[in-house]
């Protein structure tokens, strides 16, 4: 089964981590947390998610995974202030490993400039800059491109979005 990367800091979208990580794990997945520092506690931005970091990203490689999970919410802002983390979501966008990427999550691929020429979605407030990374961008719940990046925008699109995610993640084990 698949190990998944999770870029995650304080300030992530509770149910945009918690919900996805259960059905991943529920399909046999692995889902593991990158922050700056392992064994570090980050908190969701509503108050109800704490969740322990796995590993620092100064010990990952993209060989590491087989697929990136970006949950939304502020996180996904504070991170790519990062070098490190800018350039771990583009190697997963440039080695065409599977992305999944909700709400804000985009805003990693943005900086990364790793959106031009992708069909994506994201959260209202980012889709224009999506845009302007050069981005075909769509409002709708789930949007999958090259069977490669799956992009959602809100809470509310989490059931599609997780079902497109599995379903791209059975494929590598096909």
């Amino acid at each position: 089964m698949a190990k998944i990367a999770t870029l995650i800091t304080d300030m992530f979208e509770d149910v945009e981590y918690t919900d996805p990580s259960k059905s991943f794990n529920e399909a046999g997945h692995e889902v593991f947390t990158i922050e700056k520092e392992a064994g570090k506690e980050v908190k969701g931005k509503q108050g109800e998610a704490v969740v322990t970091i796995d590993k620092s990203i100064d010990d990952v490689s993209l060989e590491d995974f087989d697929a990136l999970f970006l949950p939304g919410g502020f996180s996904p802002d504070l991170l790519r202030e990062d070098e490190r983390f800018v350039k771990f979501a583009k190697a997963f966008m440039d080695a065409k490993k599977p992305v999944f990427a909700i709400c804000h999550g985009p805003q990693l691929l943005i900086t990364a400039k790793a959106l031009e020429g992708r069909k994506a979605t994201g959260y209202k407030s980012i889709q224009v800059d999506m845009e302007y990374a050069g981005a075909t961008v769509v409002d709708e719940e789930v949007v999958v491109c090259q069977d490669q990046l799956v992009t959602s925008r809100q809470p509310d699109d989490i059931p599609a979005f997780s079902k497109e995610s599995l379903r791209i993640l059975e494929q590598l084990n096909n």
